[in-house]
């Protein structure tokens, strides 16, 4: 089903190696003929110079096929490459289309593995597994033609001898698939737990928590050893068993030809015999060398087939938040309304949030408060439709989310997660970021970092808008991340913003110039502000507390203060002079 994906330039590739396989093929079986005729002369007593022309035209042969195996082998290795970079290609626009719930169904470290190793496999065996796969059924089916008339004595041991191959073949394979099976999985626990090595490398350190770390990393890393270990040494038996049945092959022709040819008057029909008996011993390793080929696809198969299946299941997977048919409505209207929304997260027994409702007018500034756990993030996440509500309605200008494209919907706003995102790039890339980047200028992008408080420090860098930030942003601190992250979305000069307790990093003087800015600049933006500090939510317009995913009270500081006890319970900790 893989080779679906192979494009009219792969398939153009695999007809050149076809032609350059059939023509291969036929100069190596011309050359047991020339033996068969340099016999022949030499026992009937030709001319040295008959020797000469079979002998020139066997080297001419050589070299011939040299000259296709070697271009084969070129093309096959360019189609491997290409149907690699195809299949990554392919999982990539896949995985973009994903939603979070998506991401975290095959996990992080398994798709970098599928689009990484499980490619590296298909490549292997596509570019080794053409070839034989090509080649060993066309040198077969040709030699079986060549030695079908002799004598059915030799042709009964080359068929034992085939099918002795053949039964290890199916033996090995089908012990060996499971394993093969398990070592992609195994690879996937490794990844995983590097990948959280190096990025809690700061907290295991400052724990003093490597010796826990490096037992995790040996209980994966000796399980994908133990699989390994077990699918090698099943493989590890087919050579050695094909060698021995060469061999034998090979001694049973010459103690039959012996037999034949003592069974035969003395004379020219024994000379005659003996060069048939050379040129069918040369034609049945050719017979048998195509089955010791397909060997070599049976070791590599697998693993390529789960691979296969791995990479199919990223291409094939339907995005669980399917795009709309909208472009969404002519006029922007800036609101945003929740109807009686409920989601649960996949695999758990209880409602993140239950039975939400509120409205977000043109220009509002509203925040989402609540303690740990209830819920705030999420309502913030259903909003650009990185989750689909379980039930209720989400709605944007007045139009379900449900019914937008998804490029549309996100359009329409400048997002800050909870944890700010810096990809490796200079500051100008981060800051100015999107589809729409190439319309903005760098006056825009310095407008932006001095709305969210950060001109200042990019400014002392060593290169300004030119500085390199490093992956994860790790060269800067997290308020600077988090001012970045911020900039990025100003950049942008969106209809909402949604800022996912964005100023948790932030002192008080920073976060209140940077609130005070953002009010004064971006005025006529709808905000929705997911906070921890009643601080920063003081001054929204409206206020929204949850407990327990469902919402408690509505309203401005002062009303939540006389009429909402979980609120009050939250201020008081927070501002009272002790805290």
């Amino acid at each position: 089903m893989i080779l679906r994906y192979f494009t009219k330039r792969n398939w153009a590739m695999v007809a050149a190696v076809l032609a350059l396989v059939i023509a291969q093929v036929y100069f190596d079986l011309r050359i047991p003929g020339y033996m068969s005729d340099i016999t022949d002369a030499l026992q009937l007593g030709g001319a040295a110079g008959a020797v000469r022309v079979y002998g020139a035209k066997m080297i001419a042969c050589s070299f011939a096929s040299l000259a296709a195996a070697v271009a084969s082998a070129w093309i096959a290795a360019r189609v491997g490459a290409d149907f690699s970079r195809t299949l990554r290609r392919l999982q990539f626009e896949n995985v973009e289309r994903f939603s979070m719930g998506d991401v975290d169904s095959f996990s992080p470290a398994s798709l970098i593995t599928r689009s990484t190793n499980d490619a590296n496999q298909i490549q292997v065996f596509a570019s080794r597994g053409l070839l034989i796969a090509i080649k060993a059924p066309i040198i077969a089916a040709w030699a079986i033609l060549m030695i079908a008339s002799s004598d059915f004595r030799w042709t009964a041991a080359t068929a034992v001898a085939v099918a002795v191959i053949i039964a290890v073949n199916a033996f090995v394979l089908l012990y060996a698939m499971p394993k093969f099976r398990n070592i992609q999985w195994l690879t996937d626990d490794v990844n995983g737990v590097v990948g959280e090595d190096v990025e809690g490398v700061r907290v295991i350190r400052a724990y003093n928590a490597e010796g826990l770390q490096e037992a995790r990393f040996d209980r994966a890393n000796d399980a994908l050893l133990r699989n390994n270990l077990a699918a090698v040494r099943a493989m590890a038996v087919m050579f050695p068993a094909v060698g021995f049945v060469m061999n034998a092959l090979t001694m049973s022709i010459y103690f039959l030809g012996a037999s034949i040819i003592n069974d035969t008057a003395p004379g020219a029909e024994q000379m005659y015999l003996f060069s048939d008996m050379i040129v069918f011993s040369s034609y049945a390793m050719k017979v048998v060398n195509a089955f010791m080929m397909m060997s070599a696809i049976f070791n590599g198969l697998p693993r390529a087939m789960v691979s296969s299946k791995r990479i199919q299941e990223v291409i094939t997977h339907e995005p669980s938040v399917a795009d709309g048919e909208s472009g969404g409505p002519a006029e922007a209207r800036g609101e945003i309304e929740f109807r009686g929304v409920s989601f649960r997260y996949p695999g758990t027994d209880r409602d993140a949030v239950s039975d939400v409702s509120f409205k977000v007018r043109n220009g509002e500034t509203v925040a989402i408060v609540g303690a740990t756990g209830s819920g705030k993030s999420t309502l913030a996440n259903l909003i650009p439709r990185f989750y689909d509500a379980c039930s209720g309605q989400v709605l944007v200008d007045g139009m379900d989310v449900r019914e937008y494209k998804g490029k549309a919907l996100r359009a329409k706003f400048g997002y800050v997660p909870q944890k700010a995102v810096i990809f490796s790039g200079s500051v100008r890339m981060n800051v100015n970021f999107g589809e729409t980047s190439g319309g903005r200028t760098d006056g825009d992008v310095w407008e932006a970092l001095g709305i969210a408080q950060a001109s200042d420090f990019v400014r002392r860098m060593p290169e300004g808008l030119d500085s390199r930030i490093s992956q994860y942003g790790t060269n800067v601190s997290g308020g600077q991340k988090q001012r970045i992250s911020i900039a990025r979305a100003v950049c942008r000069r969106p209809e909402f913003y949604i800022l996912d307790d964005a100023f948790s990093a932030l002192d008080y003087a920073t976060d209140h110039a940077l609130r005070s800015a953002l009010k004064r600049e971006c005025a006529g933006a709808t905000f929705i502000v997911v906070a921890q500090r009643i601080g920063t939510v003081m001054d929204a317009d409206r206020i929204i507390v949850l407990d327990g995913g469902k919402v408690v009270g509505q309203g401005t500081h002062r009303e939540l203060l006389e009429g909402c006890p979980v609120y009050r319970e939250i201020a008081e900790s927070q501002l009272s002079g002790g805290s």
